[in-house]
């Protein structure tokens, strides 16, 4: 029988083999932070390095670019290499470069190439709206409508996919597919190897957007043939507001010809040739635009220490324990308050935040706050709870279930509009 009491939370806690990470992060005083999966927190590794590169800057000069303890000309091939292990991929097939939305537009600038029936993108309805706005982007570019040319996949149910409808809706019209790893309403994972391997028995090219999945869960990008991903580093990496994205081309790509090609696509040995003639780099580096953001990415050089230190295996067995434990206090103290689990129950196809449905949701959100409670709020009508493997505790979660169902029994929310904050 589950045991909801706040002795059984401590107890977990005093079980918990990656509580030692928890010091290494600056924790909202009087607050419960349970939003890892939208921003997440400041690391001390990530303030360290971030003031080790400023002080480069300070002290080197241009000459930073070479000398001092991170010299930026090679950070964003220093920072793949670290990030590698995170994705399942050869360092020569990560970079740390650009923008969620930016690299989407590189790779499928690159990886697109519609010839006869073949003109068609596969999406799906689920998916964050701005990979869809780059998608309906690079279509007009090439002259096609994207109400004709980009296929979304429909849900069954307003939560999740179903691999065997996108199967299904990979007919001979398609010429690329782009693919969230984790859908960031219910956390849902999809088989990416399955999908994968589905793509190419019909030799289309599928990419998959992991904003919402890397740092949270293993990845196996080259043993399962991946062609492409791209993902932000804010989130479950803690790489800060803002920070430098990420992406990983397969190796069997190697030497295409990036779709937008820039300062920082060309081989290092020849960038300051300053030929006209551009020679990309053959590695995951020709994808690169321009001059990455520095600054931006000196806090991940201490973020992903921490992650390499932890292991993502270690980091996804305390993930799923820790949300499991948060879907049982849910399902003990909340019955009676009309609460949907909108997230899967198997693991295998959760990812790292829970989602519970309500009615009132917008304003059940805002009074969390109020009570000190960090959550994520998504229209229509979602609640987002992430208890973060490396800071959050056992004790916390329960603590957020417990305020949850006093919020709820007195009405707390009543005394908020049941609306969206500008950013929700």
């Amino acid at each position: 029988m589950f045991d909801s009491t706040k002795e059984c939370a401590e107890k977990l806690d005093a079980q918990d083999e990656l509580v030692v990470f928890r010091e290494e992060f600056y924790l909202k005083q009087d607050a419960i932070y349970m939003d890892g999966n939208s921003l997440g927190l400041l690391s001390k590794p990530a303030e360290t390095t971030l003031m080790e590169v400023i002080t480069d800057w300070k002290e080197q000069g241009i000459d930073g670019w070479t000398q001092g303890k991170h010299p930026w000309f090679s950070l964003s091939e220093k920072l793949g290499e670290m990030m590698a292990p995170l994705v399942g991929g050869f360092p020569e097939e990560v970079i740390v470069t650009g923008s969620t939305t930016v690299n989407l537009h590189q790779l499928v600038s690159t990886f697109y190439e519609p010839s006869g029936t073949r003109t068609k993108i596969l999406a799906d309805e689920l998916t964050f709206p701005s990979d869809i706005y780059a998608l309906q982007s690079q279509l007009r570019t090439r002259g096609y409508d994207p109400d004709e040319h980009l296929v979304r996949v429909k849900s069954r149910d307003g939560r999740f996919l179903e691999e065997e409808d996108i199967i299904e809706a990979m007919t001979d019209e398609i010429a690329l597919i782009v693919l969230p790893t984790v859908l960031y309403r219910s956390g849902q994972i999809l088989d990416m190897e399955r999908l994968t391997a589905e793509a190419h028995k019909r030799g289309i090219i599928i990419g998959f957007d992991g904003c919402h999945s890397i740092g949270a869960i293993p990845h196996h990008f080259s043993d399962w043939g991946v062609d492409f991903a791209y993902w932000c580093n804010y989130k479950h990496l803690n790489g800060g507001p803002g920070a430098v994205g990420g992406l990983y081309v397969n190796k069997k790509h190697f030497g295409t010809l990036p779709g937008l090609a820039g300062w920082f696509s060309s081989k290092k040995e020849k960038q300051f040739d300053m030929d006209h003639t551009l020679t990309p780099a053959h590695t995951a580096g020709a994808y690169q635009i321009g001059t990455p953001h520095v600054l931006s990415l000196a806090p991940l050089i201490g973020s992903l220490e921490l992650f390499n230190e932890a292991g993502i295996e270690r980091i996804r067995t305390k993930s799923l324990r820790i949300n499991q434990y948060l879907m049982d206090l849910l399902d003990a103290e909340l019955k009676e308050y009309a609460f949907t689990l909108g997230s899967p129950t198997d693991d295998k196809r959760r990812g790292g935040h829970v989602s519970l449905e309500h009615k009132e949701a917008a304003r059940i959100c805002k009074a969390l706050k109020k009570e000190g409670i960090i959550p994520d709020f998504r229209a229509q009508n979602i609640i987002r709870l992430a208890p973060v493997a490396l800071y959050t505790s056992y004790s916390e979660v329960w603590e957020v279930v417990q305020t949850l169902k006093k919020i709820m029994s007195e009405k707390l929310y009543e005394q908020f509009k049941n609306e969206r904050e500008v950013v929700a």
